[in-house]
């Protein structure tokens, strides 16, 4: 019954292989169409920088920064500090930055704050956001005009961190390409195949990047490293089909035959393959920070794209040109190594040994790794000339931490209060709001009166009294008692009303009252669009303390309760760079614990279907968690910060990619088994899954690592460092650790073995003859 089933299935697959090889021109022309769309597409993917993006909804800092989208402008500003100056040039310097059109101030005086043991800060201020055309070029003068003196500068003006990224991660994919060429024609079975792996690639990778399109947006860390994850995790299928092809052309002498047996055969060992990758991501799409589901989607689509090509487009490839295939086979340069399978199945098991007294080490290390939260808090793997400019001005003049606190709007008298009560706060370099600006003389919040505008403005007492009764009549404050000439309006307010209407044209002006509005409206504007919203006010704070630590956070806790004090503390939002490491490591709490669960679950649970054995299963699990534990533990060992999703990531990849490696080994084990003594079986194993462990090995390990030490950016190089590392050391493992492991387990794997009913009767006389023989032979 059972037999016929298998018989079953093979026929639909061979079924299916014949249906996909009949349809192969069809196929390709559908392909080629796919991927100039895809091509197309590429370039209208929206890529986002910002990872508070992707923070969970219900977070204080996710909150904040939406009602500041919604109602705040934020324009850009920049930090520049001069060495070895004196006040007199840096006070000139100064000046001739502020004559710079577009850059709106310039802030130096001789105080502390900016002039220190010869070194000068200067804060420079646009009147735009940093995207804007007119303030990167405001900001190129500047740089340019500061070229003369020997300066340090931070801004986020024009700071293009995607294309950077980009272009960094464009030449890490031509030395991987470089290397993972090298490893094919060591590998390969014939030099032609390594055109047709490249064509399969490129044509997946293309149609994974166009296809993000639909997404809507995508992290720039996800557009960085999909490409060339992609590209480790999934290259393994095009060289399984290539290799079952060769292996049925040995045997079939028909191309279009030999082609159906071997993709018959690929699709269910692919799938299979696949399912454990798809896993791991899947888990990582249930985290609560979103970049998890935005990698994990991108990255499973990306498996999806991959096995679709190999299935649909490489053999139509290989049907066109099975002749170039075998003119040019060669011999595999791989060394044959059944004399490490004969050591390794020596009696005394030192892999394994030296493995047990590594692992509570490895565990104990991997949970004390100190794991960061916000950019500054990452250890740098390769040196970016913005972040050494940063560390060098926080070492003279402080870290100027900035903090928004968002305020329900109308209360100018309780934000005056937060705003001096914060500033006296230790570590507060500067507090700001409209409450504590002022109009020369006149306090931006002050109440003004139609007499004072008319002096400001240069109105006469008609216009100014006419004003103020359409402001009351508006916000319904005109009564049949009112007086015009006694009713008074926060300046701020009135100067928005009045813009309002200026651009409207409902209030009429001279040339001379249009000059007066025009001259006071730039600084009003820039401080109405930055600090006052609809319906939530914006006060400003610059702290010198890091972004992690208790330090910052009990200042967070004292601005929260100044502010609680008296608006109440369901109505204040704190935003800034250490809300958002604070709401991160929350998230990570349950996020870390989740994903490492539902990834080994995951994976158990196909590993279980597959081998129908909970010890075996359990067991390839167990080899390539103790990889993962080894892993972080260089991390603790090193004294290095990675930043905290790299664990998740890292873990997803490696818990549902590299334990193919293992899956391999016992399937080779098994299969050689079923014939052969243990030992015996597992040095034919270990001798036939080598070359393909050392492909994907090498090709996960080697992008990884050139990720990690090629690029600037610290959260893809730590995510491209776990990933290349954990994959060479799963490697490891699985060629040393495993193999001694399957020989200890060799019986308890053979009886929790489920055999299927038509067999078992069987082969339980065959399975006690061999078990002797072996007891005979191996003692």
């Amino acid at each position: 019954m059972a037999d016929s089933l298998m018989k079953e299935k093979d026929r639909g697959m061979e079924k299916l292989s014949r249906f996909i090889l009949r349809l192969r021109w069809p196929l390709t022309v559908l392909f080629l169409l796919f991927a100039v769309y895809c091509a197309f597409s590429v370039g209208r993917v929206k890529i986002n920088s910002n990872l508070a993006d992707f923070l969970p909804e219900k977070t204080e800092t996710k909150r904040g920064i939406t009602v500041m989208q919604q109602e705040f402008s934020t324009y850009a500003s920049a930090r520049v500090m001069l060495e070895d100056t004196d006040l007199s040039t840096a006070g000139q310097a100064a000046q001739r930055l502020r004559e710079i059109e577009h850059v709106a101030d310039v802030s130096f005086d001789d105080t502390q704050t900016h002039f220190k043991d010869g070194y000068a800060l200067l804060g420079v201020s646009f009147d735009g956001p940093g995207e804007n055309a007119e303030v990167k070029e405001a900001w190129s003068k500047v740089q340019e005009e500061l070229r003369p003196y020997t300066f340090h500068a931070t801004s986020d003006v024009g700071s293009d961190y995607s294309r950077q990224l980009a272009s960094e991660m464009g030449i890490v994919l031509l030395l991987a390409s470089a290397v993972i060429l090298v490893v094919l024609l060591l590998t390969s079975r014939s030099y032609f195949e390594i055109l047709i792996f490249a064509a399969v690639f490129g044509m997946a990778a293309l149609l994974n990047m166009g296809t993000n399109f639909w997404l809507g947006q995508i992290s720039s860390i996800t557009n960085s490293v999909a490409i060339i994850l992609q590209l480790a995790l999934a290259i393994d299928y095009a060289i399984i089909f290539s290799h079952r092809y060769a292996e049925e052309a040995q045997t079939v002498p028909d191309t279009k035959e030999a082609l159906v047996q071997a993709l018959s055969k690929s699709i269910v060992e692919i799938s299979s393959s696949s399912l454990t990758t798809i896993s791991g991501l899947v888990a990582l799409m249930l985290m609560q920070f979103r970049l998890g589901r935005d990698m994990g989607v991108v990255l499973a689509k990306g498996i999806l794209c991959s096995m679709l090509t190999v299935f649909l487009f490489m053999p139509a490839l290989i049907s066109f040109c099975p002749k170039l295939l075998a003119k040019t086979r060669h011999r595999s340069f791989i060394p044959r190594i059944e004399g490490w399978g004969r050591l390794l199945t020596k009696k005394v098991p030192v892999f394994l040994l030296l493995f047990a007294l590594l692992l509570p080490f490895a565990i104990y290390g991997s949970s004390r790794v100190d794991y960061a939260f916000s950019n500054n808090g990452v250890t740098e793997l390769v040196s970016n000339p913005e972040r050494e400019s940063q560390k060098k001005i926080s070492r003279v003049f402080g870290s100027a931490t900035a903090i928004a606190l968002l305020v329900p709007a109308g209360r100018y008298d309780l934000e005056r209060e937060i705003l001096d009560e914060v500033g006296q706060l230790p570590k507060i370099e500067s507090a700001m709001g409209l409450a504590n600006l002022s109009y020369g003389s006149v306090s931006l919040t002050s109440p003004v009166c139609a007499d004072d505008v008319s002096e400001m403005l240069g109105l006469d007492g008609e216009q100014a009294r006419g004003l103020f009764t359409l402001y009351a009549i508006e916000n319904g404050d005109y009564v049949l008692s009112f007086d015009p000439a006694v009713y008074r309006i926060p300046l701020v307010d009135l100067a928005a009303y009045l813009f309002e209407k200026m651009d409207l044209g409902a209030i009429p002006l001279n040339d001379e009252q249009q000059h007066a509005a025009d001259a006071v409206r730039p600084n009003l504007q820039r401080a109405l669009d930055q600090l006052r919203g609809e319906h939530y006010s914006r006060l400003v704070f610059s702290a010198d303390v890091e972004v992690e630590g208790q330090e910052s956070e009990a200042l967070l806790a004292s601005i929260r309760q100044i502010a609680a004090r008296r608006y109440g503390e369901e109505n204040v939002l704190l935003v800034g760079d250490i809300t958002s490491a604070k709401d991160l490591r929350e998230s990570y709490r349950s996020d870390s614990t989740e994903t490492s669960l539902l990834s080994l679950l995951f994976v158990f649970l196909i590993l279980l279907v597959t081998f129908r054995s909970p010890v075996a299963a359990a067991l390839l699990v167990f080899v390539i968690q103790g990889s993962i534990w080894l892993n972080f533990s260089f991390a603790y060992l090193f004294g290095m910060r990675p930043f905290f999703v790299t664990n998740m990531i890292a873990t997803a990849i490696q818990m549902g990619a590299t334990i193919d490696y293992a899956i391999v080994i016992l399937n080779h084990y098994r299969a050689n088994r079923a014939c052969l003594p243990k030992r015996e079986a597992m040095v034919r194993a270990v001798a036939e899954s080598f070359p393909t462990v050392l492909t994907s090995g090498a090709i996960m390990s080697v992008a990884g690592l050139l990720i990690a030490f090629r690029v600037s950016d610290v959260y893809v190089g730590h995510i491209g460092l776990a990933v290349g590392r954990g994959a060479l050391i799963s490697v490891i493992l699985v060629l040393t650790v495993l193999p001694q492991l399957l020989l200890l387990c060799d019986t308890p794997i053979r009886v929790t073995t489920w055999k299927r009913k038509d067999k078992k009767k069987t082969e339980e006389k065959e399975e006690d003859e061999d078990g002797r023989s072996d007891e005979n032979r191996d003692g």
